[in-house]
C-alpha cells in the first residue's frame, strides 16, 4: 500500500514536520496540502491548494478525490478566545473538513485513515473545567464516530522540532537544548516532530491498538 495523503496546517510547526516526513518517506506516493497561504515547499510528490475558507470547501471538492489518508494538523491556541469562537474554529472547522471527505467519498470513505492533532490533557468526557480540553475532546469524539477506515487522535505534549524547518515556535530556540533532560525525566510528555510524522505514516500503514495516542504511543510507532 502506498499512501496518498491530504495534509492541512503545513504552514505551522506540526504540519510542516508531518509534510517533511511524508515527502521523505518512500511509502508516501503523493501529498496534497491545503493552506490559507503558501507553505513555501516544492517537491515532485507535492501539490498545494491555497484556500481561505475551510468552512466552505465546495470550490475545491473536486481536488480532494483519490486519497487514502488525511493528516489534519491545523489548529489555533485558545488563548484570548471565548468558548463559542474556539468551538467554531476548532470543532466545527475540523468536522466540516471530515464531513466533506465522508460525503464526497461515499462508501469509499472507509478506505481513508484520518488523523487529528489535539494535545496532552484533552478531555474525552467533554465535561471538565478547562475550555480548550473540552472542545478538543468533543472534536476527537465526533471524529471517532465517522465512517473512516480508521481515525487516530494524537495527543503530543512538548514536541522537539526538526532542525532546518522554518515554523518552530520561538520558545523552542531556548527549550531544544534541554530535550535530552526532558526525555529522561518526563518521557510520557515529550516526543520529537519526526517521530510524530513517522507515527502518522506508520499507523496509516499498519493500524494501531489504540485510537488515542499519547507521547508514549507516538514514540513507539514513530521509530
Amino acid at each position: 500500500m502506498k499512501i496518498k495523503a491530504i495534509i492541512t496546517g503545513s504552514t505551522g510547526m506540526v504540519g510542516e514536520g508531518v509534510l517533511n516526513q511524508c515527502l521523505h518517506n518512500e511509502n508516501v506516493e503523493s501529498v496534497l496540502v491545503i493552506n490559507r497561504r503558501p507553505c513555501g515547499v516544492k517537491h515532485p510528490k507535492l501539490v498545494e491548494i491555497i484556500h481561505k475558507n475551510f468552512m466552505d470547501l465546495s470550490p475545491i471538492e473536486d481536488k480532494l478525490a483519490g486519497y487514502n489518508a488525511c493528516y489534519f494538523c491545523s489548529g489555533v491556541s485558545s488563548i484570548g478566545k471565548k468558548e463559542d469562537e474556539y468551538i467554531r474554529i476548532t470543532n466545527e472547522l475540523t468536522l466540516n473538513f471530515a464531513y466533506t471527505l465522508v460525503r464526497i467519498y461515499g462508501e469509499r470513505s472507509r478506505t481513508i485513515t484520518f488523523t487529528y492533532v489535539s494535545g496532552v490533557g484533552t478531555d474525552s468526557t467533554e465535561n471538565g473545567k478547562t475550555m480548550w480540553a473540552r472542545v478538543k475532546g468533543k472534536t476527537e469524539n465526533d471524529l471517532l464516530k465517522l465512517p473512516f477506515k480508521a481515525a487516530f487522535m494524537f495527543r503530543p505534549g512538548y514536541i522537539q522540532p526538526i532542525k532546518g524547518l522554518n515554523n518552530a515556535y520561538k520558545v523552542y530556540t531556548f527549550l531544544s537544548p534541554f530535550y535530552p533532560i526532558l526525555e529522561k525525566f518526563i518521557p510520557k510528555y515529550v516526543c520529537t516532530l519526526d517521530e510524530l510524522g513517522n507515527s502518522m505514516i506508520n499507523v496509516t500503514l499498519n493500524g494501531y491498538e489504540k485510537n488515542i495516542l499519547d507521547c508514549v504511543d507516538i514514540r513507539k510507532t514513530g521509530k
